[in-house]
């Protein structure tokens, strides 16, 4: 293993690590706490107004530096007493965005940054009436992950510097503001809203949403935020999660953030959801109806141990939040619906994460855990290597230690790094004094260095087993021995079950063998989300058209990242699949965020 430590300055009791996304120089002044007071504008999509920056100035720096991209700076005073600052913008980078840098007194206190956004901001999308649920309100969201935050807000936005915020926004009257931070449950009159956020967190969790939903609770405290027509679909969808977060409580120790909401956002949203704390935003492709894809909510829910509570310091580290959080997730679902649920959920996640290591190629830095994202976008980096290969490196440490031993290392862990920032190779030292001690066998048997700085999956993989997926490899096999769709034995298949049957089925299928299984099983109008994309992989795959006004409809309904770029990848390898694509993507284009953009982007000018 090399030196990494290099990188680490110590100083005022925080560790700093070096990151690599960030022109913050918080070895010599560090953020502790931001209040914001924002006004929300629809009519030119910005946000205006200021940033106060309270901070710790360890060296009696006489700058401090923070991140900024397309914020138009009016200007910065000093202290209480409005004393104009020198500042200068950076050159801007096509990731970074700019460094702000502001000349302070050793004895400074605070400044405040007087600004406005872009109205291209990359984290803000801002939503007309006939893009929401309800077609009658505007709406806008926010999302930080991974360096977005600052686009909306100056600030050191690293994930390895943690601050407390408070917020006073004005929004248009008759909507709502929410948070990720305490929050209102019913609407005012004026569209003045405050927030105070008291446990620290890093930029990336700032998040926003401003819009015409309301709020209804499940218990004392969790609840649900959407708008008027989906609201009751959501509070249905979502009444296990009382139920879950008792279940995450049992397995790793209190929640420490005291409510747990979560509001749907319009279809544009470009993830499944976004671990804000205290409020998950959430995609509506998750309302399936019969609670079947409430798996997200139990991952969002974990990263309130995983992520937030205990973050990975940089991007390169970005597996600690997400390898630890689908175990967790695993553990919770589980817990609720029984063990072959559970494998069920995992063997999927290994079939993606397989395709996954294909497509970048098995010797690729990019598969490995700890990531070298420097000079990258770190979105990069937010693949299913980082999910599903850091689950089963958690599942293999159960499995060699026992469940019992691995769960009191992990509460520990959560207890021990609570609001704070961990790198890999802390974790590794952690791992090998706090689990293995001095069990030289499992320690070389495991091989946790050929796991996070190697490429691919390690041979000493866990081999997961689910009798419910081999029953539906036997009805796949029938089918292909020429049995008709009618007869296989089907009844009663969970969602589960039918994306394994659907990933199961050969790669090329002829146009009748697609006609009689749609009009036997009905696929393309299935109301559940993941179902109808892992049918329209099908489809495009066999060029069937038949099915592409289904397709269509679901690209420009749906901006989903996760979906949308499989579909455009597999149009794009032909030159009628091609002109197709940019045919609806001219359309759904403005439906989608910044972040999915710029992924379909770069697929079709490929």
């Amino acid at each position: 293993m090399k030196d990494t430590h290099k990188d680490e300055i110590i100083e005022s009791n925080q560790i700093y690590i070096h990151d690599p996304h960030s022109y913050a120089n918080a070895a010599d002044a560090v953020i502790r706490h931001l209040a914001l007071d924002l006004n929300v504008h629809f009519d030119t999509k910005i946000l205006s107004g200021k940033a106060s920056i309270y901070f710790e100035n360890i060296t009696s720096a006489k700058k401090i530096i923070l991140d900024t991209r397309d914020l138009r700076i009016e200007r910065v005073t000093l202290d209480s007493a409005g004393t104009k600052a020198d500042f200068t913008l950076g050159k801007n980078d096509p990731f970074l965005g700019q460094a702000l840098t502001i000349d302070i007194e050793p004895d400074t206190k605070f400044l405040t940054v007087y600004y406005s956004t872009s109205p291209d901001a990359q984290a803000l999308q801002w939503l007309s009436p006939e893009q929401t649920a309800g077609k009658k309100s505007p709406f806008l969201f926010t999302q930080s992950q991974a360096i977005l935050a600052r686009s909306w807000v100056p600030v050191q936005d690293s994930p390895g510097i943690r601050f407390t915020y408070e917020a006073r926004i004005h929004v248009p009257p008759g909507l709502m503001a929410v948070m990720s931070a305490k929050n209102p449950q019913e609407k005012n009159q004026e569209g003045n809203y405050s927030f105070r956020m008291d446990q620290k967190i890093p930029a990336y969790l700032l998040a926003l949403a401003v819009g015409d939903f309301t709020f209804m609770p499940l218990d004392k405290r969790t609840g649900v935020y959407a708008e008027s027509v989906t609201i009751s679909k959501a509070v249905n969808e979502f009444a296990d999660l009382p139920k879950m977060l008792d279940a995450a409580e049992n397995l790793y120790g209190p929640y420490a953030w005291e409510q747990y909401d979560v509001i749907v956002l319009p279809p544009s949203f470009p993830f499944g959801g976004m671990e804000n704390p205290r409020i998950t935003f959430a995609t509506p492709t998750i309302l399936a109806g019969d609670r079947s894809l409430t798996a997200l909510i139990a991952h969002e829910l974990a990263h309130s141990w995983s992520g937030n509570l205990v973050t990975n310091a940089t991007w390169n580290d970005f597996w600690m939040n997400e390898g630890f959080t689908v175990y967790f997730e695993s553990r919770i679902m589980e817990s609720l619906y029984g063990k072959d649920f559970a494998d069920m959920q995992t063997l999927l996640g290994v079939e993606d994460l397989k395709e996954t290591i294909a497509e970048l190629g098995e010797k690729s830095e990019d598969t490995h855990l700890k990531l070298k994202l420097d000079g990258r976008d770190p979105d990069d980096g937010m693949n299913d290597v980082a999910y599903e290969k850091g689950r089963l490196l958690i599942l293999l440490l159960e499995q060699t230690f026992g469940r019992e031993k691995l769960d009191i290392f992990l509460r520990n862990h959560f207890k021990n790094h609570a609001f704070g920032t961990i790198t890999t190779e802390q974790f590794i030292d952690e791992y090998k004094r706090d689990l293995v001690g001095t069990d030289t066998a499992k320690e070389k048997f495991i091989n946790i260095e050929q796991w996070i700085y190697a490429p691919g999956l390690p041979s000493n993989a866990p081999q997961i087993k689910s009798v419910r997926f081999e029953n539906v490899a036997a009805q796949v096999e029938k089918w292909n021995s020429g049995t008709k769709a009618s007869r296989l034995q089907t009844k009663d298949y969970t969602t589960n079950e039918w994306l394994r049957f659907l990933g199961l089925l050969p790669q090329k299928l002829t146009h009748q063998q697609i006609k009689e299984l749609d009009e036997t099983f009905h696929f393309s109008q299935t109301g559940n989300s993941e179902i109808l994309f892992a049918w329209l992989e099908k489809v495009v795959n066999n060029e069937y058209k038949e099915n592409y006004p289904q397709l269509k409809k679901f690209l420009i309904d749906i901006g989903r990242r996760k979906f949308v770029k499989p579909l455009f990848t597999a149009l794009v390898k032909t030159p009628e699949g091609k002109r197709f694509a940019k045919e609806i993507y001219k359309e759904s284009r403005p439906n989608y965020h910044y972040v999915t953009q710029t992924t379909i982007d770069g697929i079709l000018n490929k």
